[in-house]
């Protein structure tokens, strides 16, 4: 038996999903999942609530990103992770990266947030945790990446138009302090070593910046350790105090 939002479910010999969610339920339940990428996980036997949220596609901003584009809007898990700070039956956070970057402003808040809350907190990437993702992969007390996880580390870029005097580079330099600040406050990696690798030369063939690759990203000392969604789970649950 295990349990999905409020519902306890079981399946039986032909794999059927039975227990009490009627059909009305059921749909909204998937609907929560699909349109935010966020459920609670619960241990009947051990008695912990742990809300889990995705992190996918490209982190959304202020600007609405096409509608071909999947994407993350800060503007819906900002409100959820107040929510896993504020609920006493929510004991710790899981947060499950794969994303490509995006909106700067958006990322480092999320980060923030995640960073933030008191509850103790596991991040895993899977797939990519690309720019602004390598914070967010940061922010939480514990980070796993899978062994085939990637993450790339560059210099802060802006879209459209740019004015070429030496204010804009100075934003770009305060904007690029923020973020290696943040990621060497919330890991082993120090600012000096993550401010080298985003301007490495050689991996990237159209930019600068480095990849990381699973056990590299641990060894850079970016990410905490490799494995998968039962390895996050785990420690999650070992992190809390009943």
């Amino acid at each position: 038996m295990y349990y999905v939002g409020k519902y306890f479910l079981t399946t039986n010999h032909n794999n059927e999903r039975m227990g009490s969610m009627d059909v009305e339920e059921e749909r909204l339940l998937d609907e929560r999942i699909k349109e935010y990428g966020i459920t609670m996980l619960y241990d009947k036997k051990e008695g912990k609530h742990i809300s889990m949220i995705s992190i996918i596609g490209e982190i959304e901003g202020h600007d609405i990103s096409p509608a071909t584009s999947k994407t993350t809007k800060y503007e819906h898990l900002l409100p959820q992770l107040a929510l896993v700070e504020h609920n006493p039956k929510i004991k710790g956070l899981l947060v499950i990266n794969n994303t490509s970057g995006g909106d700067v402003s958006a990322g480092l808040a999320l980060a923030e947030m995640i960073a933030s809350i008191s509850k103790p907190s596991v991040s895993l990437v899977i797939g990519d945790s690309h720019s602004i993702g390598v914070p967010l992969a940061v922010a939480t007390d514990y980070s796993f990446i899978s062994p085939t996880g990637t993450m790339i580390i560059h210099p802060v870029r802006m879209g459209g138009m740019v004015i070429g005097v030496r204010q804009t580079f100075d934003y770009f330099k305060i904007i690029q302090d923020r973020i290696s600040g943040f990621v060497a406050e919330h890991s082993q990696v120090k600012k000096e070593e993550f401010e080298e690798m985003m301007v490495r030369q050689g991996l990237l063939t159209k930019d600068l910046g480095t990849i990381l690759v699973g056990e590299e990203a641990v060894k850079a000392g970016v990410i905490n350790e490799v494995g998968g969604i039962h390895s996050a789970i785990e420690k999650l649950k070992s992190m809390i105090i009943k």
